[in-house]
């Protein structure tokens, strides 16, 4: 493990052999290659396309032939034209068609990827003096118990205690809305304890 790790550093440490000129050399040797094999890849191409016209679309032969039978003929060419202009236009427009589709995933994946990242969140935990002290301001400065003024209630009283009617629960929602009716429940619940 030891030696494995010692001929890794080495490797780090160690710097290039090579020189400048010889990496200049290599450079224009690749260039070179390069420039050959494209200029044959393009011979190719040329030829893979005469091939391919010369079985596709047989020499016509005019010479002997009648008026009707250049007509005729005329006619088979114009034919074949058009076959091959409909699929042309076939093929740009599922190219086009592609195209639109490719911009709008790719726009899907830019909006999802970069812009609309969610940092991962925290839990805080805030005591019942720090919500107070964030909703009063600095005006709370005594430590109050919320569970001291709750009422105790049993099972059974809270059964018969039940009014029968229904009470309206919006009489109360204008008072109690707002900063005013939190801070109204807050001095409430501050008089009651400080007595």
């Amino acid at each position: 493990m030891k030696e494995k790790r010692m001929s890794e550093k080495q490797n780090k440490t160690r710097k290039s052999k090579i020189t400048a000129s010889r990496k200049l050399l290599l450079k224009s040797l690749l260039l070179a290659k390069a420039t050959e094999e494209l200029a044959q890849e393009t011979a190719e191409k040329s030829e893979e396309k005469e091939r391919f016209l010369g079985e596709r679309v047989p020499p016509i032969r005019l010479v002997g032939l009648s008026s009707t039978q250049l007509q005729d003929l005329c006619q088979e060419l114009h034919e074949k034209v058009h076959v091959v202009d409909e699929e042309r236009y076939d093929i740009e427009a599922k190219v086009i068609h592609n195209t639109r589709e490719i911009k709008d995933l790719t726009l899907k994946v830019f909006d999802l990827r970069g812009k609309f990242k969610r940092p991962t969140l925290r839990r805080v935990r805030v005591s019942a003096d720090a919500m107070l002290r964030a909703l009063l301001g600095s005006k709370h400065k005594v430590s109050m118990d919320l569970r001291a003024n709750l009422k105790s209630v049993k099972k059974e009283d809270s059964e018969k205690e039940r009014p029968v009617g229904v009470s309206d629960w919006r009489k109360n929602v204008e008072a109690m809305s707002g900063m005013e009716g939190r801070k109204k429940m807050f001095d409430a619940a501050k008089t009651g304890s400080g007595q």
